[in-house]
């Protein structure tokens, strides 16, 4: 008996932050699709004796079947879409539509998760992503039957979270940046928090997962160390289908809260 999952991000390593924690929590009964939609070749190369431009995406596609295999989810139905890395809101958009409705009709999920309309971080790749998925979602939640596309989750992190990331960055850097700068975590209010995941038990393995993004590493190491046990014991997600008709209402403690395996 599993549930099953689809998670559909931008990049290798954006299923890794947002959901491996979960995958850890629910091993050994979890049926998993994964759709990455970008290789992340234009991402940036953190040791030079790991990847050259020309291999960074096969590479990158090599850590995240590693980072799924750290947090016992190398079973993984994996589907790498490869449109360019940095330019999905240029890609064709029904193109994209199609190419994720067409892994999700065959897995038939009950949960989806993607990017919200922060993106996390308002990365462009990451925002189309998720209005894509979103769209794919409704299309086949329409035609769908009992058994599949009963949730539809936004990964996201609530505000006061990322006030105390700003915060102790700040302590130790004065001159970090600001919230609006590109590429910066991006909030959303805390009562709109509708999924709240304790990873704490599987958390050195969702670090294990992170660190065999070896390409990217910068950027878990600019997480400061007091604050990678609060972050990474956490996973939090808003709901965005069924419509939560009492915001700050209960906060789910599982993806999959009320869901029958199948």
């Amino acid at each position: 008996m599993t549930h099953r999952l689809a998670a559909v991000y931008a990049h290798p390593d954006d299923d890794t932050y947002g959901l491996a924690g979960t995958y850890a929590l629910n091993q050994g009964n979890l049926a998993l699709t994964v759709i990455v939609a970008s290789s992340g070749e234009a991402g940036p190369i953190a040791d030079s004796s790991l990847a050259t431009r020309e291999h960074l995406a096969e590479i990158r596609e090599r850590e995240e079947l590693a980072a799924l295999a750290a947090v016992g989810a190398d079973g993984a139905d994996v589907h790498f879409l490869r449109f360019p890395d940095g330019g999905l809101s240029d890609a064709p958009h029904e193109e994209l539509v199609e190419s994720i409705t067409g892994v999700l009709r065959e897995a038939r999920p009950q949960v989806v998760v993607t990017f919200g309309p922060e993106g996390i971080t308002r990365h462009p790749d990451h925002i189309t992503v998720g209005q894509a998925t979103t769209e794919a979602f409704h299309n086949l939640q329409a035609e769908a039957g009992n058994d599949a596309f009963h949730r539809l989750l936004y990964t996201a992190l609530p505000q006061s979270a990322v006030d105390r990331f700003f915060e102790l960055m700040r302590a130790s850097n004065p001159d970090f940046g600001y919230p609006d700068d590109p590429f910066m975590p991006r909030g959303v209010p805390d009562h709109t928090v509708t999924v709240r995941v304790d990873c704490s038990s599987v958390r050195d393995r969702k670090i294990a997962a992170l660190t065999e993004h070896r390409t990217q590493a910068q950027e878990f190491e600019a997480f400061p160390r007091e604050l990678r046990d609060e972050v990474f014991g956490v996973e939090w997600f808003v709901q965005a289908w069924p419509p939560v008709t009492d915001p700050g209402g209960q906060t789910l403690s599982s993806i999959f809260h009320g869901l029958v395996q199948a």
